[in-house]
């Protein structure tokens, strides 16, 4: 095992386009790392960056105690495991596993041994006489994480590695992903656009957008305290309710959001904002699962469009005059299409960002500087 370092790396292609720019990340030994986000965002060529498929422009690579940039990849100790599998459709099960253990003139004692405990350790010990063609999607998964097992590199990479799979077997991989981490108690970075992977698999997340890291912390702690509007958005199903074009405002000792027709009484965090946005626009954010149907402080009246039942709850869609608005709300509470309901919020979950920067307001206000 071993720590990955990157030193304010950049990756520039030809025509001046800046996939990555000035990234710096320390990912610990036996840590599981995610880079999440948009499609184009770079984590992509970032993680390709580190296994050495894609040559640095600027800054230090580091795997171990050792500069990196220059070492090819089959020298770099780290196993890549792929979207599309890669696997041979000619071989076996066993000989796909084998392959690059027999390129490397490992003795066929250790080769055997090898690919025994990593067929065992994934539940596929009783495939290594099939071939591709006969294995499930989730079989061929397993059979490619297989392949980077047998190596025992000092650190795994994942590109995507679980888009190809339907929903329930991806569920079912985020599992068994999780277990393997703890049993090999090795270095994982791991590339995802979809956030719920990221969320159940990383130790810590790296949210990119626009070739850039926005911010750098544990899972709980990036949905709690976003550090921006980007990551407050990109985190969450459904996302973030965003209500633009407000103003903080103070009417008799007390605050309040003024977004035109709605009024939206603000706790004293907000107070040290007033320093900040007091005179111009601030943007006010509440996730879905923080706006309760239920008169209370705060209260916005608003219109039923859309009802989504989901088993356990249900998701409903709502606007006002001038606001769109989603919530989260119980399976089984009485609210259907056309009602005309009371919105409370759960002021303590809140977030004022800053329009012009994106920066989320609110952490500072709380004493919770955001992560990075």
């Amino acid at each position: 095992m071993a720590e990955v370092i990157l030193e304010n790396v950049t990756k520039v292609y030809p025509g001046d386009i800046v996939a990555v720019s000035d990234i710096t990340l320390h990912v610990a030994e036996k840590e599981l790392l995610v880079l999440v986000g948009p499609s184009g965002c770079g984590k992509s060529t970032t993680l390709r960056m580190i296994a050495g498929l894609e040559d640095v422009t600027r800054g230090t690579v580091r795997i171990g105690d050792r500069v990196v940039n220059d070492v090819p990849p089959k020298d770099r100790d780290i196993a890549m495991v792929f979207q599309n599998y890669a696997l041979y459709p000619h071989m076996t099960v066993y000989k796909n596993m084998a392959f690059g253990l027999k390129l490397r003139k490992y003795p066929k004692s250790d080769i055997d041994a090898r690919v025994t405990q990593a067929a065992t350790l994934l539940g596929i010990q009783d495939l290594l006489d099939r071939k591709p063609k006969a294995l499930s999607g989730g079989q061929r998964q397993r059979v490619a994480l297989g392949r980077a097992i047998v190596r025992q590199p000092a650190v795994f990479l994942f590109d995507e590695p679980l888009s190809n799979l339907d929903a329930k077997l991806r569920v079912e991989m985020r599992a068994e992903l999780s277990k393997l981490h703890r049993r090999l108690a090795t270095t994982m970075i791991y590339v995802t656009h979809d956030q719920i992977e990221a969320m159940t698999l990383g130790d810590r997340i790296a949210v990119m957008n626009d070739g850039v890291i926005q911010q750098l912390a544990q899972p709980l702690d990036l949905y709690d305290q976003p550090a921006n509007q980007f990551v407050a958005g990109f985190l969450g199903t459904p996302p973030m309710n965003f209500i633009s074009n407000g103003r903080v405002e103070e009417e008799s000792g007390t605050l309040f959001f003024n977004a035109g027709t709605e009024k939206i009484e603000l706790p004293d965090w907000a107070r040290p904002a007033m320093d900040t946005v007091s005179g111009r626009e601030a943007v006010f954010g509440v996730r879905p699962e923080d706006i309760a149907i239920e008169s209370g402080p705060a209260a916005v009246r608003a219109k039923v469009h859309v009802v989504e039942p989901l088993g356990d709850e249900m998701i409903v869609y709502l606007s006002t005059d001038y606001l769109d608005l989603v919530c989260k709300a119980p399976a089984h509470q009485s609210v259907a299409v056309d009602d005309v309901v009371d919105l409370s919020f759960n002021m303590d979950k809140t977030h004022l960002f800053d329009p012009e920067t994106g920066n989320n307001l609110s952490l500072a206000q709380r004493g919770r500087p955001p992560q990075g």
